[in-house]
């Protein structure tokens, strides 16, 4: 299988101003495509910066895709960056600019001379021409690796990756495998062990088997790269399967399941409604409770001192008739973050107080997680 990198310009990224999206659907679509993927990056709009980077990413890829910096202003640098990084001229393309020219005029416009920049590329290029932007793209071949040079707008950079280059990639790397992969989410443990548990599966060449932390919960990652998803997916089988043997009740859901869609998933097969006391946290609760809202559910904020939270839950139980009762109060401090946490129902009454030690803006993620996971335990019989 070839190797990509990927390649994300624009100073506006760098200073937190907006969010890298393209590199992440890239990603995914790499994968898709069987493309091993080794390394990300970001650079400013600075033509020797990015000609730098350029000529990194090709000394260790088969593939390297840019995003970004194609646009008609003069911070705009990627066709001058890539010419440079090759040491090749740019050449104007008649073509190009009556493509920009014709799509300004859809628009009842005409095009400023500066616009006449998007009609350059490096000498050798292969030109594709944008059908829902003004912003052309290119391939650049050279020394049997490839360069693909996307605009930086998202719908713009989607589409052209979708129509034009993925079936270029496919058809000069005679592209036939996949890499496809499976997360399975867990909570209740600790990176470290869950790593006790599994770590000699981590060890795997194919599939492989990795972990990803977060506050309140641990992601386990099985990728599997085969000729076809049926292949793929036969490896990544049975892998899975000694993972929820060895993880058990561990183990939420996978992929796109959610910690609060198992908590009510299970609520409602008991037939129970919920009533929810959180002190501290600032609503993100009942935030993610309402986001898989179901019916029978009611959830309720009441505000409580962490030292009667166990009798404000009480109350607002009988108040509500809900069989379920949880309370979750997170207690802030310089060093440490204090969790109290109670639940009660008809098969398990508890209240527990935990410490976080790690960073403070993570600290109601984590308290929220623990008390999903707390939920979701429940078990019509104990």
């Amino acid at each position: 299988m070839p190797s990509a990198e990927i390649l994300t310009i624009g100073t506006e990224i760098l200073l937190g101003e907006i969010a890298d999206t393209n590199a992440r659907h890239i990603a995914l679509a790499l994968r898709e495509a069987g493309i091993n993927l080794y390394f990300t990056a970001t650079v400013g709009d600075n033509e020797e910066r990015i000609a730098a980077a350029i000529r990194q990413s090709l000394e260790r890829a088969d593939i390297l895709v840019t995003t970004g910096g194609l646009g008609p202003t003069v911070d705009d640098p990627t066709r001058a960056a890539v010419a440079r990084a090759l040491a090749l001229p740019l050449e104007f393309r008649e073509e190009l600019w009556q493509q920009v020219v014709e799509r300004f005029a859809r628009f009842g416009r005409t095009p400023t001379e500066n616009n006449r920049r998007q009609a350059y590329v490096p000498q050798g290029a292969q030109a594709v021409e944008n059908p829902v932007g003004t912003a052309p793209a290119f391939i650049l071949e050279t020394e049997g690796r490839s360069i693909i040079c996307l605009p930086g707008v998202p719908r713009e950079m989607e589409y052209l990756l979708e129509h034009a280059m993925l079936p270029y990639l496919r058809e000069r790397y005679a592209l036939t495998g996949t890499i496809r992969a499976r997360v399975l989410h867990t909570a209740g443990e600790g990176e470290s062990a869950v790593d006790e548990l599994i770590g000699d599966l981590e060890t795997m060449l194919n599939p492989t088997v990795g972990l990803a932390a977060h506050a309140g919960q641990v992601d386990v990652r099985i990728t599997a790269k085969a000729a076809s998803a049926e292949e793929a997916n036969a490896l990544i089988a049975p892998v899975e399967a000694e993972l929820r043997r060895r993880l058990g009740e561990r183990i939420y859901g996978a992929d796109e399941d959610t910690l609060e869609g198992a908590a009510l998933t299970l609520l409602d097969e008991l037939g129970w409604r919920a009533a929810v006391v959180e002190v501290g946290l600032e609503g993100d609760l009942g935030a993610r409770l309402a986001s898989e809202a179901r019916l029978g559910w009611e959830t309720l904020a009441v505000e409580a001192t962490l030292d009667d939270l166990k009798a404000a839950v009480t109350a607002l139980r009988q108040r509500t008739g809900a069989e379920i009762g949880l309370g979750v109060g997170l207690e802030r401090g310089q060093e440490k973050q204090t969790l109290h946490l109670v639940i009660q129902s008809p098969v398990k009454e508890n209240a527990i107080t935990r410490t976080y030690g790690g960073p403070p803006a993570l600290a109601t993620q984590w308290a929220v997680n623990l008390a999903l996971d707390l939920l979701r335990r429940l078990r019509a019989k104990p």
